[in-house]
């Protein structure tokens, strides 16, 4: 019998005390050993993960957003314990990356039939000890609008609560020159907003930014979008969006390993892991190739890009 312990973020925008009934109630018609624990405080999540790894549980359920799952995935990177997703929270950009179902019930089942997969981690060691994200982190526009969105409207608008503080703070956009190591390799930038991929997805599955970034490809993507103002910043998505090369002048790409990003002649600017702020730049990324294993839907369409 699959022991597992599903692990709840009552805080998450998306979350719902009967649906947490309902995965738990299906997850046990299905022959599984189940227990809830339910987040209360910030590191909950890393907690309730850790004792479960020293308790052998064969299987750990996360009903939240993006947040809890990389708190859950920092207690078990490496170990080979399966995470499984049911997404909770306002954006839930791995669930979607992986073509996870939206619906809390259906995750619930597809979980049931799902197999292990591993997928690549981007780690940043910060002051208070090791950060993870499985989808992007980034610095500027993004991690500001991430910065001043309050929980509160997130629990409200969802998603929506982002794009409409987006577009509220256009007009203030403004560049900062940015030194980007990549494996080494200097680079000074222009941005007003820089990412760091492990996904290829910021919207799954409607917003794409390159086809040949996958979450289990060993490798970390950088980007970069030059914009000062409204005009410009509607440029810049546009280049990004359609897949413009350097050579535009708005959108700079890279790939490595290894990346760092200083911020230069410009105050420090915040730094999110996978819509966590985690505090201001400079920062370093490190790719942990097939670091987290994840169950993934047979039927849901995502096959990875690592088979065996």
């Amino acid at each position: 019998m699959t022991r597992a312990l599903l692990i709840t973020n009552p805080a998450a925008a998306r979350t719902d005390a009967r649906a947490v009934t309902a995965i738990r109630e299906t997850l046990r018609g299905g022959g599984w050993d189940v227990e809830v624990l339910a987040t209360l405080g910030p590191h909950d999540a890393f907690r309730f993960a850790a004792e479960a790894r020293d308790q052998k549980f064969d299987v750990l359920v996360c009903y939240g957003g993006d947040g809890t799952a990389m708190q859950i995935a920092a207690a078990i990177v490496g170990t080979g314990i399966p995470l499984g997703l049911v997404p909770g929270g306002t954006g839930n950009l791995l669930a979607g990356n992986l073509r996870l179902p939206r619906n809390a019930a259906k995750a619930a089942r597809a979980l049931l039939t799902a197999r292990p997969h591993p997928i690549d981690l981007g780690v940043s060691e910060r002051a208070d000890g090791a950060h993870y994200f499985a989808v992007a982190s980034g610095t500027g526009f993004d991690a500001e609008l991430m910065a001043e969105t309050s929980a509160a409207a997130k629990r409200r608008w969802k998603f929506g609560a982002y794009v409409g503080h987006a577009v509220a703070k256009l007009s203030g956009v403004r560049s900062a020159r940015h030194r980007i190591t990549v494996d080494g390799k200097v680079h000074e930038v222009a941005a007003a907003m820089l990412l760091v991929l492990n996904c290829g997805e910021l919207i799954p599955p409607f917003v794409r930014l390159r086809k040949d970034i996958a979450p289990d490809d060993g490798w970390l993507d950088v980007v970069a979008l030059r914009a000062d103002g409204i005009a410009q910043s509607v440029a810049a998505a546009w280049d990004l969006f359609r897949g413009t090369a350097n050579g535009a002048g708005r959108v700079w790409w890279g790939r490595g390993r290894t990346i760092r990003v200083e911020v230069v002649g410009a105050p420090p600017r915040p730094v999110q892991l996978d819509g966590e702020l985690v505090g201001d730049t400079p920062f370093e990324t490190r790719i942990l190739a097939g670091a987290l294993t994840v169950l993934v839907d047979p039927a849901g369409g995502w096959k990875g890009s690592r088979h065996g």
